[in-house]
């Protein structure tokens, strides 16, 4: 009798500690990740009291912010953006520099997702020949892939192919993005040889001819737009058959002169279609119903669009702000029915920011203003030609200029040299700040500032030999509309936002970098890094 008590007892311990351990290790059932293409941190409280209960304002209620959390390179575009919040790095490592830039091995441009070897899928169109063979690194789904014997289900959703693409890794089951010259979501040999059932199904309802059928009006009352600055003003772009960027915007008129259904993108209705696509994807493909965790990447293109023609202080885009707040209402009562929101992981964020449009600015007496990248170029080509008999210039794109290092070695010039005459001529022109060397790049360690994330956006075999950043408020583009890319707040400073399983109530306004949100997932899933992976988990949501 002795000996039996504490065997028995022995049992209960272990019983125990495997419950405990049990509840420990625990996962959710679905992750869903949502980034907002172009989303200002400030447009929450901007927009707030505009919003309903069950959108933004229920994450920022029920789940964990995160205020302070910023990118931690340049540039800051979309296929960067998409890229670095999924392999937790930076474009020095998973190499996607830009959207798209000039190789070096082949003499032409290169598209972040470009792949000519595969083929379309759903539609005859060229932008099918797309795939993640560019991205340099895992992703925190390649990783929950690896980690459930590939038991997981991962896909992407965009109508952007590289929002779509590069979030769901090398290893997704499926990514879809939208053709606008069809109207409908399409995808690649990478993944399938042809669309499943339920995606040509859906496709077959035309859902973006119909919501292409009626004009953009706004979703208020015009007056109650009090964030934005008046409708009819000179710092929009007016549209191809329009004669002001004013409300309504006429869109079936407007599809016969701005490409047809693909004039979605640069309205609200498109975020309502990838809503429409990624709740029926949830359904459709049974995800968060089996025993392996399942990711679904989702994300909102059409506020860049709508941005870049409109800017940050228009009423478009704070209609699209209103309306993009039901859409995520919707997608997040969808989620829940699917899996209940116990069993749902949940998080928020976007690729960049945006910049104010530098003409307003200039009219309120702010230092800001207009690149003229041509000019700059041809002054500089027109310089090295006279002191070197040659222009040496290959390329300038992404603010990065490319040097013919053939010509350079068969004229036996040093060029250490000629990089460091590039850049002292670059610096002459008022609107730049500061210009970098890839050879300094590659001897120095920065570790704070401009000159960092210049640093952390540069990939010694991608990127250019001399890299230009210009002063904060200056762009390269038309004087109306804005554009984004730089290393200033106003671009890199981005909400985040976690919701669902396991997470409490909170926010913190400590600096967290755009890179450790995959460190942070991978603690929370007890999976692998991301093979890249530089970002360090956010501790006050892991301890």
């Amino acid at each position: 009798m002795k000996k039996i008590i504490p065997v028995f007892f022995l049992s209960l311990f272990l019983i125990s500690s495997f419950a405990q351990t049990s509840k420990t290790v625990s996962k959710p059932k679905l992750v869903v990740g949502i980034v907002v293409d172009q989303m200002r941190y400030d447009y929450i409280y901007r927009f707030w009291d505009k919003f309903g209960n069950d959108g933004f304002k229920k994450l920022v209620n029920e789940g964990f912010f995160c205020k302070n959390t910023n990118y931690n390179y340049v540039p800051t575009y979309t296929g960067p953006g998409h890229a670095s919040i999924y392999t937790g790095t930076t474009p020095a490592v998973h190499g996607i520099i830009a959207n798209d830039w000039y190789d070096k091995s082949s003499g032409k441009n290169m598209y972040c997702v470009q792949d000519d070897k595969v083929a379309s899928v759903g539609t005859t169109a060229a932008e099918g020949k797309r795939s993640p063979v560019n991205l340099l690194t895992t992703t925190i789904t390649d990783e929950l892939r690896i980690s459930s014997n590939m038991k997981s289900k991962v896909i992407g959703i965009a109508l952007k192919d590289r929002s779509a693409i590069l979030p769901a890794g090398h290893t997704a089951n499926a990514a879809y993005w939208y053709d606008g010259s069809i109207g409908s979501f399409i995808t690649s040999t990478y993944y399938m040889k042809e669309l499943p059932l339920w995606v040509q199904e859906f496709n077959k309802k035309e859902l973006a001819k119909k919501y292409l059928s009626e004009p953009w009006t706004t979703v208020l009352p015009l007056e109650q737009y009090t964030e934005s600055l008046p409708d009819d003003n000179k710092y929009e772009t007016i549209g191809k058959g329009e004669m002001k960027p004013v409300f309504p915007h006429n869109l079936p008129e407007l599809m016969k002169l701005n490409g047809g259904l693909n004039i979605i993108r640069a309205t609200p209705f498109g975020n309502t279609l990838t809503k429409d696509f990624a709740i029926q994807t949830m359904k459709s493909e049974n995800m968060g119903k089996s025993a392996a965790t399942d990711f679904l990447t989702v994300s909102f293109s059409s506020p860049d669009y709508i941005g870049h023609a409109y800017g940050p202080n228009s009423v478009e885009q704070e209609d699209d702000y209103i309306r993009l707040d039901k859409e995520l209402a919707e997608l997040l009562k969808a989620i829940e029915l699917q899996v209940g929101k116990g069993n749902a992981l949940v998080f928020l964020t976007a690729d960049h920011a945006a910049p104010e449009v530098p003409a307003y600015l200039t009219d309120l007496k702010i230092p800001s203003g207009y690149v003229k990248e041509n000019k700059m170029v041809d002054s500089l080509k027109k310089y090295l030609t006279k002191t070197y008999g040659d222009s040496l210039v290959l390329s300038f794109s992404n603010q990065q200029l490319f040097l013919d290092h053939k010509a350079i070695d068969s004229k036996k010039y040093i060029l250490q040299q000629i990089q460091e005459d590039v850049a002292l001529f670059l610096q002459r022109f008022p609107e730049v700040s500061e210009v970098l060397t890839a050879t300094t790049l590659n001897n120095n360690q920065f570790t704070e500032g401009s000159r960092y994330l210049m640093q952390k956006g540069y990939n010694a075999k991608r990127s250019g030999d001399v890299l230009v950043n210009y002063l904060p408020a200056y762009i390269d583009y038309m004087p109306t509309g804005t554009t984004h890319g730089s290393p200033y707040s106003y671009d890199t400073h981005v909400p985040l936002l976690f919701y669902g399983w396991n997470i409490k109530q909170g926010n913190s306004t400590e600096q967290i970098y755009i890179t450790d949100l995959a460190a942070t997932l991978a603690m929370m899933l007890n999976i692998q890094f991301p093979n890249g992976c530089t970002g360090k988990p956010i501790s006050f949501l892991v301890k």
